[in-house]
């Protein structure tokens, strides 16, 4: 099935549907899983550069006191230092992204496609 998806739109798709926001909070449920606490304190700026910070390669869409939150909590990282951004990130994702994928044309071929192989 996943042969069948229009792959040369897949840029124009990762931009329309935020993929950003879906691996922030991906990256925040791994960072959950931190045992180590030196590797806890880098991932997490890790994370903060990449996703959060303003200008950030693959900066998400989060308001300026959820920004300024991180950025404080980033002086002693801890397993809940991105609960703020990523439950933005969620709400956002559930609001926006997610509903705009289910309208969206390469979905409803794919469902399309999906229910006659079942008939």
């Amino acid at each position: 099935m996943l042969l069948d998806l229009p792959w040369e739109n897949l840029e124009e798709m990762q931009t329309e549907f935020s993929e950003e926001n879906l691996e922030f909070w991906l990256a925040c449920e791994e960072f959950k899983k931190t045992r180590s606490t030196a590797k806890l304190v880098s991932k997490a700026h890790r994370i903060f550069e990449e996703f959060v910070d303003v200008q950030a390669p693959r900066e998400v869409n989060i308001d300026f006191q959820t920004r300024e939150a991180t950025r404080k909590n980033m002086q002693e990282p801890s397993l809940t230092c991105f609960d703020q951004a990523q439950g933005k990130v969620h709400s956002l994702m559930e609001k926006d992204s997610y509903p705009r994928f289910l309208r969206s044309k390469m979905y409803l071929d794919l469902l399309s496609q999906s229910q006659r192989r079942l008939s």
